[in-house]
């Protein structure tokens, strides 16, 4: 393996795509408790470019970011559950608190994140910007969060309640 983030077999597969000059958007998160909202926003991410990356949180990272409750789903299944969805080309796992060290190593053209990210506040936007990438945001989903599913489980009510 490599100095950085990046497993080797993962970094041949970037690599490939950038020499057959294929757009590669990233786009990272916790993804505890998948749901209908982020499925649809890992959609929509894909949309803008050949293959999509997902960067996902370890669980220390989300303990320091989410609190001790969290996360409910460890880090290598919340990452297998992501690479099997189609949209999804690679989900690759950091252990910072922010994904900034492992958008250096992915390179991305695109650069996505949820419509509660101003570009501003983005961690990576410069460095993406300043290799002629764009940086985006997508609207989030109402409704739609793992926070929600998860208050209306200890709430004890089912889909169909209102």
């Amino acid at each position: 393996m490599s100095e950085g983030a990046i497993p080797e077999p993962e970094r041949r597969r970037l690599e490939a795509w950038r020499a057959a000059r294929e757009r590669i958007v990233f786009t990272n998160g916790v993804f505890d408790l998948l749901h209908r909202g982020h499925v649809e926003y890992l959609e929509e991410a894909r949309a803008l470019g050949d293959h999509l990356v997902v960067g996902v949180n370890s669980d220390a990272s989300v303990r320091r970011i989410k609190g001790p409750e969290r996360p409910l789903v460890p880090a290598a299944e919340r990452a297998e559950l992501l690479a099997a969805l189609a949209c999804v080309d690679l989900a690759l796992i950091f252990e910072d608190d922010t994904p900034e060290r492992l958008i250096r190593e992915v390179e991305p053209d695109v650069l996505v994140k949820g419509g509660d990210w101003t570009p501003d506040r983005i961690v990576g936007r410069e460095f993406v910007e300043s290799r002629g990438g764009r940086v985006l945001n997508v609207p989030l989903r109402g409704g739609l969060s793992t926070t929600a599913l998860i208050e209306r489980i200890v709430a004890g009510k089912s889909a169909l309640d209102p």
